[in-house]
């Protein structure tokens, strides 16, 4: 059992310390994660990498416990953190200036290439929303990569589970995506 999670399970039964030891020994981890999110969506969202990771830290902190119950879950938890608050923050800028001039957001793939644009980015977070019921990891998957900027290596590694399965969960997830939000746009 890894550092982190021996954690975990400390801060779980009440231990302060352990608290503190655990956000000290992810703070570097989390930097880098919430780098690899802003490095598409920084200049639409005015955030820097500290500052969401203090976001997504109080996120974190609003919760009774720590989510997950490993290294991978946490940062798994963490990228949904910090994917919900830059959407909210879009969502926040695209209702103050109604859409207008705004840069779109891309989301790229091997196989399809697709535009998104702000006003639909709430059919991205209802598509997402619809994965995660239907496959947490293929979910969990498209939060590293698409908005962690993660490599599949990465993944893997976060997850604990083979480079081969990162990919399959990434071409189905891209695959569910693309057509929940074709169909959606086609509605």
């Amino acid at each position: 059992m890894g550092e982190i999670t021996q954690l975990l399970d400390q801060v779980r039964r009440g231990d302060a310390v352990a608290r503190e030891r655990f956000y000290a020994l992810v703070y570097a981890d989390l930097e880098t994660l919430a780098r690899q999110h802003l490095s598409r969506q920084a200049p639409l969202t005015l955030l820097d990498p500290p500052a969401l990771v203090r976001e997504s830290y109080l996120r974190i902190e609003r919760r009774v416990d720590l989510p997950g119950e490993s290294r991978g879950e946490f940062f798994a938890y963490a990228s949904k953190a910090m994917r919900c608050i830059v959407i909210d923050y879009l969502r926040a800028r695209g209702s103050e200036r109604n859409g207008g001039g705004q840069r779109r957001i891309t989301l790229t793939s091997n196989v399809v290439r697709h535009v998104f644009t702000d006003p639909q980015l709430d059919r991205l977070s209802d598509a997402l929303e619809s994965l995660e019921q239907i496959d947490a990891r293929a979910h969990r998957v498209v939060e590293m990569r698409f908005f962690g900027g993660m490599e599949l290596e990465e993944i893997a590694r976060h997850l604990d589970i083979s480079q081969a399965t990162v990919k399959r969960d990434w071409t189905k997830a891209r695959g569910f995506l693309m057509n929940a939000l074709v169909g959606a746009a086609d509605a």
